[in-house]
């Protein structure tokens, strides 16, 4: 069944209707923006999406239990992470003096700084826009999705993942960062594919099709 069910996952932080509208304009068949577990837990593949502070996205996803749920999805089925809901998945963050994650893949989030510099051109923080993304491995999340194609990041922090077998793409801005996780059928994006027209609709096309396996 193309697509089936998804869930997204709702822990009070953002509004989630572009990620839900994104799901369905590339097939899939249901999608439930939801904080219920079951509802989760029945759910084809599962979207952990994440905006704002994490230690108020963790402080929430813990309150409703959903961390745990988290780690039972993991074992079962496809979950895609964004944004903040990849950052969530490495073990520590330095945001808001630091915050303890939900540790699925060993690592840090760091901040970009505030003397980021590319050259002698200074950045701005946070990492705002399109940018060019090197696909790592050969994978089925990057199916028909060209090598360096361009997606719309926003963030402060960024994800250092402790084993390179676990970058499934990287992006540079002023330093390198991991632009995108894999473990199993575990993947997870720093960029946003729902704002990212055709390169992230296609990406979540793929996520519809994607079994878990690679």
């Amino acid at each position: 069944m193309a697509g089936g069910q998804v869930a997204v996952i709702d822990y009070g932080m953002g509004n989630l209707h572009s990620v839900a509208k994104a799901l369905e304009h590339v097939g899939a068949n249901r999608v439930d923006v939801t904080s219920d577990p079951q509802i989760i837990l029945a759910a084809d593949r599962v979207v952990l999406p994440g905006v704002g502070a994490i230690r108020d996205c963790m402080s929430e996803l813990r309150q409703l239990g959903l961390d745990e749920v988290v780690r039972q999805i993991v074992r079962e089925k496809p979950l895609l992470g964004v944004c903040v809901g990849m950052q969530m998945l490495l073990q520590h963050s330095e945001e808001n003096g630091g915050v303890e994650g939900l540790g699925l893949f060993p690592g840090k989030v760091s901040f970009f700084g505030n003397e980021l510099y590319d050259g002698e051109q200074r950045l701005k923080v946070p990492h705002m826009g399109w940018n060019q993304v090197k696909q790592t491995i050969d994978h089925p999340m990057w199916h028909r999705v060209e090598q360096d194609a361009r997606f719309y990041f926003v963030h402060s922090y960024h994800g250092q993942p402790e084993r390179n077998t676990h970058v499934a793409g990287r992006c540079h801005y002023g330093v390198d960062f991991a632009a995108a996780l894999i473990q199993d059928n575990l993947f997870a994006t720093q960029f946003h594919p729902e704002k990212s027209h055709t390169n992230g609709l296609q990406l979540l096309q793929n996520f519809l099709a994607w079994d878990g396996r690679w």
